[in-house]
């Protein structure tokens, strides 16, 4: 398959994803919880163009939900992760587009439009942001990274900021994005050490987790046991080397 192809059809979705007018035509799916025309238009698009080009490969984004699959293959796709952000036009929002085969990640792209970054992997040939090779940082102790954070499920909410502040006493750093896709990638290019999260579906970590991967990090949950890229998961992204620092702190 042609990896620049699609690479190609994502980067297609700025002009969408730049359009105001849609991003503030906004529906409540539940708590917190949006979707916009853009979300709509940006996974109709897409969805249209991959089923073009390989017609056999079965299909699962966030505005169609979790589904029995019943194919070997099939894409995984979140049209705009960090919806919220897209809404205030605070632009960390990202396309965000896996290929699962046999619930194995071959291939994840996470598109950030606003600041035409481009991040890519191939499972067994690396990641790349821009098609410049990228890799997770060096450091070695969490007293000397920056943690990403993200608040899935707000019925969480006293468990995961006493989480938060576990991590930010032990850490030099928090941070949260809104976006856990471009969590992950700012994993996988060394901008921070790490990210963690109470709940994640397939659509929001699936690309990420194998850019992290495939630039030398680890990603788990929160037990340290690998994930199904097929169900939700607690999901913890490093640069390995403080990844079981930080499950310590977050698995209590």
């Amino acid at each position: 398959m042609d990896i620049q192809r699609i690479i190609n059809l994502v980067k297609e979705t700025k002009g969408i994803i730049s359009n105001r007018e849609m991003a503030t035509h906004v529906r409540e799916k539940g708590v917190a919880d949006y979707v916009t025309q853009v979300d709509i238009a940006v996974q109709d698009f897409l969805k249209k163009a991959l089923y073009a080009l390989a017609p056999d490969i079965q299909f699962i984004g966030e505005e169609t939900g979790l589904q029995r699959m019943d194919a070997d293959s099939y894409w995984i796709l979140d049209p705009v992760d960090g919806t919220t952000n897209l809404m205030h036009d605070y632009q960390h929002s990202v396309v965000s587009l896996a290929l699962c085969r046999q619930k194995d990640i071959v291939l994840g792209i996470i598109y950030d439009p606003f600041h035409d970054e481009l991040f890519s992997a191939v499972k067994g040939k690396g990641s790349f942001l821009n098609g410049t090779a990228i890799h997770v940082s060096p450091v070695q102790r969490l007293s000397e990274a920056i943690i990403g954070v993200g608040t899935a499920k707000r019925e969480l909410a006293k468990e995961n900021f006493a989480k938060f502040l576990k991590v930010y006493e032990n850490s030099q750093d928090i941070r949260r994005l809104g976006s856990a896709a471009l969590e992950l990638a700012y994993t996988a290019c060394g901008r921070q050490d790490g990210y963690f999260e109470a709940y994640l579906n397939p659509w929001d970590y699936a690309a990420g987790m194998l850019l992290v991967q495939e630039a030398g990090g680890k990603v788990s949950d929160w037990n340290g046991k690998n994930l199904d890229p097929t169900q939700g998961n607690q999901i913890a992204g490093t640069n390995g080397q403080v990844h079981e620092e930080l499950l310590n702190l977050i698995r209590h």
